[in-house]
């Protein structure tokens, strides 16, 4: 190298600067990726003979846009070659500091805590113009109608690069067995392209979803992919996916939900055995009635002129008292399996009136007043049972402690919208209320203040109140007794 200028030696320079190149091979500081048109332009040159005419021709930089390049000889010296680049300068940066912090950027991509791949998705940026030239503005429905694009965008867009987290993630043998079209990122999720599609195309700067991914071992493994798409002036060809490993979180978090599953049913059948005495008064009425209607039926066929039409009165009670029956033990069977909590449309007043029949013989054999007062309200996504022993643990709750306070006792239920989004269900009895040093504890598992308390009852009902995204409430109403109140978010409208 003969001589630079100071913006040359500034832009591609040593830290020396002038000093530092003069004397250099050129080789040594031109930038790599246009040193195959500088390459072509010196030997087109050279070959024109006798006129070495000036060539031209546009470059790819990463600090100018707009980028040209020209060589000619130095007048009047026939062995030196001036080398001229045009461009706007769009980084000031110099060259040496771009490479020190593209290096700093791949050690941090390497260092990650989490799998990391590089995608080039330039390739879809013309499939996208030409799309929004013919006025696709809705993707998805274009994406229904044309399957073909997304089977396209598998075979065109490419891994460029990948850390070590995601060889090891993906078992591979090394990072060049990830590099290539991302088919196969998404051989266990040929659904997620689709969506990924989708936020590319609507321009969004990142989407994330719940996948899953196999292994080049075969092995399949949930995973949290993110994906983050560039906007200018970052590299365009730069789409960043992270593969988070959830698999063994998720098989913690079923096990933890069985778990609550098993904790909430065991809450439910000591209830049951709380409701024994209710449970037979409920189940004895109809097995009476049968007993009762079958011997008297009994008895007018025993006569010489046996009254047919009684005899299938009497029948049809005995049918529907067994039906009757039939209920009940449908409902405490409901109670006390193991089942899978499901979330269904409930409405929370036919709760009520199915929670009331368990609680019904207890509440009059104490001559308990119950007044119940509903409102009208929005159907809610629920389970049904979870939310049947949540009402029959408070009413329980609101029996045992009238017990404690005396004769005329009185049960207060009401339900209430909470305007269109949510309903309260409040639940307040006369008895001695809450001690004020036991109002924070009354929800911890294992407290009670009864004597033959296990202390589950409460706990379990806060816990599955949570789970149906509302809250529960204990006080101490001003009135005297204790106040309980939850409230349910009302299901999403469709």
């Amino acid at each position: 190298m003969h001589d630079v200028n100071a913006v040359a030696a500034y832009l591609v320079g040593p830290f020396g600067g002038r000093d530092a190149m003069v004397g250099e091979s050129v080789g040594r500081f031109w930038p790599t990726e246009s040193q195959a048109v500088l390459a072509e332009l010196l030997v087109a040159l050279v070959n024109d003979q006798p006129e070495h005419r000036p060539r031209s021709h546009g470059i790819t930089s990463l600090m100018l846009s707009d980028a040209g390049m020209t060589v000619r000889l130095k007048p009047d010296v026939t062995d030196i070659v001036e080398v001229t680049v045009r461009g706007i300068i769009h980084d000031h940066r110099s060259r040496w500091s771009l490479r020190a912090s593209e290096e700093r950027y791949q050690r941090l991509i390497q260092h990650l805590p989490y799998a990391l791949v590089q995608v080039d998705a330039t390739p879809m940026d013309p499939v996208f113009a030409a799309l929004r030239r013919d006025g696709v503005t809705d993707i998805a429905s274009y994406l229904a109608a044309n399957p073909a694009l997304v089977q396209q965008a598998r075979k065109i867009v490419s891994v460029t690069g990948a850390n070590r987290d995601a060889v090891k993630l993906f078992a591979a043998p090394d990072t060049e067995a990830l590099i290539g079209p991302i088919g196969y990122l998404f051989a266990a999720s040929p659904t997620t392209p689709h969506r990924l599609t989708i936020a590319h195309f609507e321009g969004r700067r990142s989407y994330s979803e719940l996948m899953k991914l196999q292994r080049f071992d075969g092995e399949v493994r949930d995973v949290q992919l993110s994906a983050t798409f560039p906007t200018a002036p970052e590299r365009l060809d730069v789409t960043l996916l992270s593969f988070e490993d959830v698999t063994d979180r998720l098989s913690t978090e079923t096990q933890l939900r069985r778990l609550q599953a098993d904790h909430a049913r065991a809450a439910r059948i000591s209830t049951l055995g709380e409701l024994a005495t209710s449970i037979a008064h409920e189940v004895n009425q109809p097995l009476s009635a049968i007993v009762t209607n079958a011997e008297t039926s009994l008895r007018w066929l025993s006569r010489d002129d046996p009254n047919l039409p009684k005899i299938e009165q009497l029948t049809r009670r005995i049918a529907d008292s067994a039906h009757r029956a039939h209920e009940i033990v449908q409902r405490i069977r409901a109670m006390a399996v193991r089942h899978a909590p499901e979330r269904l449309p409930v409405d929370i007043n036919e709760v009520i009136d199915e929670a009331l029949l368990f609680t019904r013989h207890d509440i009059d054999s104490r001559s308990i007043t119950l007044l119940v007062e509903r409102e009208p309200c929005l159907p809610l996504l629920g389970d049904k049972v979870q939310l049947q022993q949540v009402i029959v643990n408070l009413l329980l709750n609101s029996i045992q402690a009238i017990a404690q306070a005396g004769p005329k006792g009185r049960i207060e239920l009401r339900t209430r919208a909470d305007g269109h989004e949510a309903f309260v269900i409040s639940i307040r009895d006369n008895g001695p209320g809450i001690a004020p040093e036991n109002l924070d504890r009354v929800f911890e598992g294992f407290f009670t203040t009864k004597d033959d308390g296990i202390g589950i009852g409460l706990a379990i009902c806060q816990s599955l109140i949570i789970a149906h995204g509302g809250s529960i409430t204990a006080s101490n109403h001003s009135d005297g007794g204790a106040l309980f109140q939850f409230s349910l978010p009302a299901a999403a409208e469709t």
